[in-house]
């Protein structure tokens, strides 16, 4: 098929686009196959506006006489309104964009086409393998191997080619845990804490059914996680009412009696369609322009986003808790195995890994719990907020994630390499994107369109040197401890970053985060050269400085030691002092 077949009006002028908070401006609009293009005519302050068709959520069409208007509603929460002289054209427009914003086929998408501008210093494709985890592994316990039982992807079509299973587990057992196991996703390390040698591991529900069907090779398996004398905890991310439903389909839970050493508990987590319908109202609420508190407070409530947030820290904080504080391993699944379940272990790994709080760590986090795990970015990610089509598997479990991961990063500011607007950053990509990292919805699929040799990886852009600097946290300072996110409601804040960051002005919050940045930078200068004043105090020495200069000076350090201070008292006593989830 040729772009050009779907594309009846490819160029306008005297286009008016309106953005919030921005003057409107006058340009000319262009299509391509994978971009909406605006550009300004004013010679003075020119300015292009590119928006690929894939971030296109809906688009909703207006006439007045012979005025047309088209209001595009984006993936990344944005709505832009464009006006077009002339019905006909702005028919045409909006045909073309629906169309080439719901193409079906994955390999006419941009990132199949994109071309980088950059230096590729590194292949990120090959930046996260699982053989390089292991190696980390090994260094620490010989107790696990990498299995390349699904090397074909014949057991599990959603499980990567090569996984870590206990050593006295062989292959042969592997197949029959995998027959017990929902869409045969077996138990898999997912982390092993090197403070006590305790492990987490992820799977899918176990197949008992309503005739209470075991697998001894299944309960051998888990077992060879626990320590002599020690009891392991499952939790489970359902109810307790839906885990014993699901058995009238096949499904169910480990039976007590079958695996006499852990202790079952149930976390409910919500899935697919009620996610979906709580992030559409808590979009709707912040596009709220009533300006009514009673009104705001009332709607976002209503859209239960919190408690979702809530739900998923508190799973996760349990989790880490039974790890570290209990010194006993955990086991954690669902029902598939492939939305809250790797929340749930991905967090934990942030509360407990201080590895996964450094840039690097973060993204091999991605990549090994969620990538290579099998959680189905394209199915959950083909709608966000806007679409007016009926919802199928549409879900935001991993934009829930990466809003637990802030609510984190804000309660323990020092503690994260990386800053917000890189978690915006991997929100944005999720949802659409030139880079090929988050097609598929699993990397079977990926193998199959081939896509570490068609298209770029995400990683190879974010770390190249250019753009690694944009989304460091310039009050990182590394903290080996456990850190404790608080769970109670009051400690819980909408990510105003992501939410509310179309519909308010972002000119003064960037200044203030750029003289915070100019304040940091200049602190660190002051440590590195201490100087010594005359009368032998060590410290900033204002000798010689006169009038402003030493005016701006001393205002620097009071505001240095302020900020610092005041953050780091914080961080480090909510790591020391940090809440306990019972």
């Amino acid at each position: 098929m040729e772009f050009a077949e779907l594309i009846k009006t490819p160029r306008a002028d005297n286009v008016v686009l309106h953005r919030p908070f921005h003057m409107a401006v006058e340009g000319t609009l262009c299509l391509t196959g994978h971009h909406l293009i605006f550009s300004s005519r004013r010679h003075d302050n020119a300015e292009e506006l590119w928006l690929l068709h894939s971030n296109i959520d809906s688009i909703e069409k207006r006439f007045v006489g012979s005025l047309g208007t088209i209001v595009i509603k984006c993936k990344d929460l944005r709505i832009i309104q464009l006006d077009i002289p002339g019905m006909e054209e702005c028919l045409n427009i909006a045909s073309s964009i629906e169309a080439l914003s719901t193409l079906d086929s994955v390999t006419l998408m941009y990132p199949f086409f994109y071309r980088p501008m950059f230096e590729i210093i590194e292949d990120g494709w090959r930046s996260f393998l699982p053989d390089q985890e292991f190696e980390l592994l090994s260094s620490v316990t010989d107790e696990w191997r990498l299995s390349c039982i699904n090397r074909d992807f014949s057991v599990c079509p959603s499980y990567p080619p090569v996984v870590i299973v206990p050593k006295s587990i062989d292959d042969e057992a592997l197949w029959k845990v995998a027959m017990f196991r929902h869409g045969s996703r077996f138990p898999v390390l997912s982390y092993y804490h090197k403070k006590n040698g305790m492990v987490m591991m992820r799977s899918s529900q176990p197949l008992t059914g309503t005739n209470g069907r075991r697998c001894k090779e299944d309960e051998k398996l888990i077992n060879a996680t626990l320590r002599p004398g020690k009891r392991g905890y499952i939790i489970d991310t359902r109810s307790l009412n839906v885990a014993q439903q699901a058995r009238a389909k096949g499904g169910g839970f480990e039976q007590e009696a079958h695996y006499p050493q852990w202790r079952r508990i149930h976390k409910c987590i919500e899935r697919f369609n009620i996610l979906q319908e709580s992030l559409i109202k808590l979009v709707e609420a912040c596009n709220d322009q009533s300006h009514n508190m009673d009104r705001w407070l009332s709607k976002l409530e209503a859209s239960n986003w919190l408690t979702h947030i809530k739900e998923i820290l508190t799973a996760a904080c349990l989790a880490a808790q039974c790890i570290d504080r209990e010194g006993a391993s955990v086991l954690v699944h669902g029902t598939e195995g492939t939305d809250s379940t790797l929340q749930v272990t991905s967090l934990a790994q942030i509360i407990l890994d201080p590895r996964c709080r450094t840039i690097r760590g973060f993204e091999s986090l991605v990549v090994r719990e969620w990538l290579q795990a099998g959680h189905p970015f394209q199915q959950r990610c083909a709608q966000s907020a806007y679409s007016n089509s009926k919802q199928k598997w549409e879900a935001p479990v991993f934009l829930l994630f990466l809003d637990c991961v802030w609510q984190i990063l804000r309660q323990f500011p020092c503690s994260f390499e990386f800053n917000e607007r890189f978690l915006i950053m991997l929100f944005e990509h999720a949802y659409a994107s030139q880079f090929g990292t988050f097609l598929g919805n699993n990397e079977n699929e990926r193998s199959k369109l081939k896509l570490p040799q068609k298209t770029m990886s995400l990683w190879s852009w974010v770390n190249s040197a250019e753009e690694l600097i944009k989304f460091q946290n310039p009050l990182f300072e590394a903290n080996s401890l456990v850190i404790w996110p608080s769970v109670a409601p009051q400690s819980l804040q909408l990510w105003e970053g992501v939410f509310l960051r179309w519909n308010r002005p972002s000119k003064f919050l960037d200044e203030a985060q750029e003289e915070m940045i100019n304040i940091i930078k200049y602190n660190k200068q002051l440590q590195a050269k201490p100087n010594l004043c005359p009368d032998g105090r060590r410290g900033v020495c204002t000798a010689g400085l006169h009038g402003k200069e030493k005016v701006e000076t001393l205002r620097l350090c009071m505001a240095c030691r302020t900020l610092l201070t005041g953050v780091w008292s914080f961080d480090t006593s909510s790591a020391r002092d940090g809440s306990t989830v019972s």
